[in-house]
């Protein structure tokens, strides 16, 4: 049934997201997990515990996420089971867990503000989406900062969820967004997180292997480019799988992507990812949404063609 859960859940997202009334009255599943780390980092996290309980106790919150998730989707597809739309029941627990609408919806308003020449609207809107300093940000790198988080969150917040819908069900779906909430949240590498956020990092390493090389793949897929770039360049970010979709939309767009970036008042010299023009721009960001909702299309193709095939 996982197929065609995962075609209906890909067009009632794209129609309707996760509405604004609905967040304000029970929030988002992602807020749940987002609580249950928080409450194990303050008890776990501590710095009078030594670096390897503290490593411990980072994979006993990564199991605890994994069984809470697991156990929630499981839940649900025996509720689908004993009801004559079941689909409907699974495909409606799976929206919460995609985001093409919302991506885009976040993405669109800083070409708006750029095109307009509202620098400060557009720091302002990419900071909901990055989480890189941009008050000092110039508009190319306010564009650049748009491009590669719509490249990155294609991966995280469309390819891999629906792939994991496809291999493990709902449960599968969830037990991802829960790794990948604990990455986002404790996965770094600053000493506070080290110890404690290595099982999470590792596990959504893991988790994201194959969902993002597929994500550089649709992408160069939907621009019908990009391919030479993605090869040469998807080494040079510093997440083993992050580059993937970013360097295929470098190429594509014909853009230098990520090099030095600041966070926290501190600047990273990372490399550059591609070897096209530095200056960015609003039409740059409106292009990137074209590619995407292209390579969102091609999702939806393979949804329904494994679904019919099988």
């Amino acid at each position: 049934m996982a197929e065609p859960v995962a075609l209906a859940a890909l067009a009632l997202e794209a129609a309707f997201g996760w509405p604004g009334w609905l967040y304000a009255r029970i929030g988002h599943p992602v807020g749940g997990f987002a609580r249950l780390i928080a409450a194990c980092e303050r008890r776990w996290n501590r710095t009078d515990l030594p670096e390897h309980r503290r490593r411990i106790f980072g994979v006993v919150t990564v199991a605890l996420l994994l069984s809470v998730a697991i156990g929630g989707g499981i839940a649900i597809e025996a509720v689908a089971a004993r009801a004559s739309t079941g689909w409907l029941v699974l495909a409606l627990a799976a929206v919460p867990g995609l985001a093409q609408r919302s991506l885009y919806v976040h993405v669109r308003p800083v070409a708006s503000a750029l095109a307009r020449g509202d620098l400060a609207a557009a720091r302002v809107a990419v900071g909901y989406i990055v989480g890189r300093d941009t008050a000092r940000l110039d508009p190319p790198g306010v564009a650049r900062a748009a491009i590669e988080s719509l490249a990155e969150s294609f991966c995280d917040g469309v390819v891999a969820p629906l792939f994991w819908l496809l291999v493990g069900g709902v449960p599968g779906l969830w037990a991802y967004k829960a790794i990948n909430t604990a990455d986002s949240l404790i996965g770094h590498r600053e000493p506070r997180w080290r110890a404690f956020g290595w099982a999470a990092a590792r596990t959504d390493d893991l988790l994201n292997l194959v969902p993002a090389r597929l994500s550089g793949l649709l992408l160069c897929l939907a621009a019908g480019r990009g391919w030479r770039t993605m090869w040469r360049d998807a080494g040079n970010h510093a997440s083993p799988n992050a580059g993937w979709p970013e360097a295929a939309m470098a190429g594509a767009l014909g853009l230098r992507l990520a090099g030095p970036i600041a966070y926290d008042g501190a600047v990273h010299d990372k490399p550059w990812i591609g070897d096209g023009r530095p200056d960015a721009a609003a039409r740059d960001i409106r292009q990137a949404l074209a590619i995407y909702v292209g390579a969102c299309g091609l999702l939806w193709l393979i949804a329904g063609g494994v679904a019919w095939l099988r």
